[in-house]
């Protein structure tokens, strides 16, 4: 793989930086956006100083914008990446809480969203749409260059990127559950330079299988075990979500990362770009979806092999579009390397060459995949449908179908890996992961079942988590 395509100069996706920025982004923009800067300040519900901001009161972000300059020309001409990454933030926030604010206090008033705004001022749509072109993305609240992983200070610089010492850079609510819901994002990729560390390190590996005695089944399970302990740490994490941003308090600021495509309840037909064109635009909306940590150990452990062939999986793959292009980079060439071992991956590599040490280490993280997915369809479950009946995610693909859709996936994936270590191999360890497996199967099923039911409960479907030990809040 050739590390120099997958760095835009913010990005670096290697074994030192993983796939977070290079260095921590800038916290404020230059003084020469002052104005734009101010704004920013002034947008929370509440403020750092604990006073009503824009977002508390209907119709004050329409007034501020109105009379907001056109930075058009000066945000032309900037080339420092980290500040056009900054810009881009400041303008992902505010369009997005220009067009949501009145969908916001509808769900106030009524528990309902309401309709968006459905114009976006030239002042907005301008200048966002040049500093998109400049990032190549699309001009609308994304996951890396926006809310998550490009929005984080640092409280202690001589401190890791645990949340707990991240604040927002730029925020909606300005309240310590959106700090947490969002930061432990970054909180967790601090394990993605160790995770792909054991990617690259394992495909340099197998790459020389032509000549097999250069590796034996212990080497690769050493390179595959740095990748298992990483995901390991990583869920270890990812479970903090529950401490670190309460299910009850999500709506505080969730409408305002909702995407336009697929939620016309909302925006219509689009949004108009006033001063750009004329015709009504749809982009996605900010989504832990668009995190790299799964998509990359789909692709890697052979996941994506077993994706069903539906609209869902559409809307999946429709997301790799909504990340920077050196990530897109990533994604491509990590899928051609991989089948470039075995048609079937890693799986298929490692069963030809008789590695069952590896394929057990395989095993375990494919085990760590379904638990992060399971844990997110937990997270679904509180946050959202016991908070809404409102259907759609915020990348704007259907609640109830969308991760059970990659859940069971893994499941399969988990079947044909059982299925590729040797009969000799260690059985009553085997007959263990075959019995879990099982369990794993009856869980989603029996949720599916209960989701067919018109009058469901999100109640109901943790129940089932409970009663089948797969609970995943602790």
């Amino acid at each position: 793989m050739d590390l120099s395509r997958y760095t835009d100069g913010f990005f670096s996706i290697d074994g030192t930086h993983g796939f977070l920025p290079i260095r921590s982004p800038l916290a404020e923009l230059p003084d020469r956006y002052k104005e734009l800067q101010s704004i920013l300040d002034d947008l929370p519900t509440q403020r750092v100083d604990g006073s009503n901001g824009l977002l508390s009161k209907e119709g004050l972000i329409e007034k501020r914008i109105e009379h907001l300059n056109d930075f058009s020309d000066i945000v032309a001409n900037e080339s420092d990446v980290f500040i056009i990454q900054a810009l881009f933030r400041a303008y992902a926030f505010l369009s997005s809480a220009y067009t949501l604010a009145p969908a916001h206090f509808e769900y106030k008033r009524s528990g309902n969203y309401g309709k968006a705004n459905r114009i976006l001022p030239k002042q907005l749509a301008k200048p966002f749409c040049i500093i998109a072109n400049a990032l190549n993305v699309y001009p609308w609240l994304d996951y890396h260059y926006a809310y998550s992983l490009g929005n984080y200070v640092k409280k202690d610089e001589s401190l890791g990127l645990t949340w707990e010492n991240l604040e927002m850079a730029v925020k909606f609510s300005g309240l310590p559950d959106e700090r947490g819901f969002i930061m432990l994002h970054v909180d967790i990729n601090e394990h993605s330079p160790e995770l792909l560390s054991g990617v690259f390190s394992t495909l340099e590996l197998l790459q020389n299988r032509e000549d097999s005695s250069t590796f034996s089944d212990d080497d690769v399970y050493k390179n595959l075990d740095k990748c298992h302990r990483a995901m390991k740490k990583v869920n270890e994490r990812r479970k903090v979500m529950w401490k670190a941003s309460r299910w009850r308090h999500y709506n505080d600021f969730r409408v305002f990362i909702m995407g336009i495509k697929g939620n016309e309840e909302i925006f219509g037909d689009g949004v108009i770009y006033e001063g750009v064109d004329n015709h009504p635009r749809q982009y996605r909306g900010q989504t832990g979806a668009q995190d790299n940590l799964i998509p990359t150990m789909d692709i890697f452990s052979g996941v994506i092999n077993h994706y069903p062939n539906n609209e869902l999986t559409h809307y999946l793959i429709d997301l790799r579009s909504y990340r920077p292009v050196c990530v897109q980079r990533f994604f491509e060439d990590l899928r051609f390397d991989v089948t470039n071992l075995h048609p079937e991956g890693l799986i298929g590599t490692l069963r030809e060459h008789n590695f069952n040490h590896s394929l057990v280490s395989l095993l375990g993280i494919l085990e760590e995949i379904y638990l992060f997915r399971n844990g997110h369809w937990q997270f679904v479950q509180k946050y959202i449908m016991s908070n809404t009946k409102y259907a759609k995610a915020t990348g704007g693909t259907p609640i109830i179908s969308w991760i059970p859709n990659q859940i069971k996936a893994v499941i399969s994936a988990m079947d044909s890996c059982i299925q590729s270590i040797s009969p000799t191999y260690e059985q009553t360890k085997i007959l263990l992961f075959k019995t879990e497996l099982q369990v794993k199967k009856e869980l989603l099923n029996e949720q599916l079942s209960a989701l067919q039911m018109p009058d469901y409960q999100a109640e109901d479907l943790f129940i089932l988590n409970k009663t089948y030990k797969l609970e995943d809040e602790t």
